[in-house]
């Protein structure tokens, strides 16, 4: 009888629990259908919508090729690899229609085209259909003072929906690090996605700094002050890297653009099968064909930084460098010198970043030899870096450096920061000579800058014929043939596209 009573308690007890759990189960499995219903239907929707986009006067169906690039009129390395990588697929590829996702909506298509022209020297040989988004603020980092990578990552996402749900592309390239748009496109939009990746979102170094507290532009002092707001952080980082890599792996192909964003992309994306170096490229051909002038002992030396006006890219650390070198101009008796910072501003908060550079100048009492030149042309651009003698760069992990390689091929003497891509593949030996200089410290900066100005004129142009002697792994031609390579699986399914 016992017995029989414990069996029917148990009972009792299941179907108590079953009466608990049925109804969440079947709610929570009505959801998910419903979710799935939903997601099927917006697939559906975007399916019609990608036919339409695609149908070309003549009846057919185009293959359609779109990049997001938010940035795509900003005057980087990163805006010369689209265009590079545009008319590289152009060329192969002319029967395609060609996108550009971007939030430039204060101009025209024309007129940034007109801008690549100027200050890349290149131009296009198709028309480009230009798709401007409205909601580009969301991808501001001024947005989120606080969990900033989270935040400008999840607003790529509604970014991305904006442009999917205007063009929906048969093959979509993310080239400017928005990994989180990749499973927008490739799950909802039926599109075969590949990234070319400039800077990982987030890094082991990037880690690194947090877990020893150390203070850096991503790492404010009063974090690396406190204990516990610096585990919080870097459970926030190890999280957050979780994600980045499950999205960074839904990508068909990768593309990185040096030995340093590969050692972090394989690490975080886990997809090795389908990565790849392709070296960005770079317009050495245009600089090698400048002259080297003779260097006279009296003239002005010119030093040169080439980059845009982004906080990593650490343009404090060259005017402080710069007024040591002043210092001891006196006691070694250097020639006469002149720091010119050029590079490009995307927005005001790097206008207001270069006007505190020019107060930085004034407080070192070097704003007579310092000079600001703001997205200058091309031709300009030439000039400068005909006439330097040393090519100053001082971003920590610089993922691969265009604006180096560029001072090697017009002849310049490159001082780059001790880490990155300056380090593992441009400023190497070549052949076992010279081609330039690393640093890490101001007084590093300083002391080898000094070095450098203090060298006989034989002894400098040994080294700028060196360097631009290994430039030419680096130019259009090698990325185009590198590039075509790597998107090659994007087009294997593309009848339309190909010649």
């Amino acid at each position: 009888m016992a017995t029989a009573e414990r069996g029917w308690c148990l009972c009792e007890l299941l179907r108590f629990f079953y009466s608990l759990l049925f109804p969440g189960l079947f709610v929570c499995g009505t959801l998910c259908v419903c979710l799935l219903i939903i997601l099927w239907g917006i697939r559906l929707l975007l399916q019609r919508k990608k036919k339409s986009v695609s149908s070309s006067k003549t009846g057919k169906n185009q293959t359609v090729i779109a990049f997001f690039h938010p940035y795509c009129n900003a005057g980087g390395g990163g805006e010369r690899v689209l265009w590079c990588a545009l008319r590289a697929l152009q060329k192969k590829y002319p029967e395609a229609l060609y996108v550009v996702y971007t939030g430039d909506a204060d101009v025209s298509g024309q007129q940034i085209l007109e801008g690549a022209f100027r200050r890349f020297n290149i131009r296009l040989t198709r028309p480009v259909k230009f798709v401007f988004l409205r909601k580009r603020y969301l991808v501001e980092d001024s947005l989120y003072p606080h969990f900033t990578l989270l935040g400008q990552s999840l607003g790529s996402i509604f970014l991305g929906w904006e442009a999917l749900m205007q063009c929906v592309p048969d093959v979509y390239i993310d080239s400017m690090g928005y990994a989180f748009t990749l499973p927008l496109f490739k799950y909802l939009g039926g599109c075969r996605v590949g990234s070319y990746v400039h800077y990982p979102t987030i890094s082991t170094d990037m880690l690194s700094v947090v877990k020893n507290q150390n203070v850096g532009f991503n790492n404010a002092a009063f974090i690396t002050r406190n204990p516990f707001l610096s585990k919080v952080k870097l459970i926030y980082y190890y999280l957050f890297a979780f994600m980045y890599g499950l999205v960074g792996s839904c990508s068909d192909i990768v593309m990185v653009n040096s030995s340093w964003t590969l050692n972090h992309i394989l690490s975080l994306w886990k997809v090795g099968n389908c990565t790849n170096i392709v070296y960005p490229p770079c317009d050495v051909q245009t600089f090698l064909d400048l002259p080297l002038h003779e260097e006279k002992a009296t003239s002005e030396h010119l030093l040169v930084s080439i980059g845009q006006f982004r906080p990593e890219k650490n343009h404090p650390l060259q005017i402080r460098a710069f007024a040591k070198l002043l210092n001891k101009k006196e006691s070694e008796s250097l020639p006469p010198l002149k720091l010119v910072l050029i590079g490009g501003c995307r927005n005001q908060d790097d206008e207001l970043r270069v006007n505190q550079l020019r107060r930085l100048a004034e407080d070192l009492g070097v704003q007579e030899d310092v000079e600001f030149k703001i997205n200058i042309p091309f031709d300009e651009l030439k000039n400068y870096l005909s006439e330097a003698t040393v090519g100053l760069h001082t971003m920590w992990n610089e993922h691969f450096g265009i604006g180096i390689v560029e001072c090697m091929a017009a002849g310049m003497i490159v001082l780059a920061h001790n880490s990155g891509g300056p380090k593992l593949d441009i400023v190497v030996p070549h052949h076992g000579e010279r081609t330039g200089f690393l640093a890490e410290s101001e007084e590093g900066y300083a002391e080898t800058m000094a070095h450098i100005l203090s060298m006989s004129a034989e002894q400098r142009l040994q080294i700028r014929n060196s360097a631009r002697a290994s430039v030419s792994r680096f130019s259009d031609q090698e990325f185009e043939v590198a590039f075509l390579s790597s998107v090659e699986r994007l087009f294997q399914k593309c009848h339309t596209c190909t010649n």
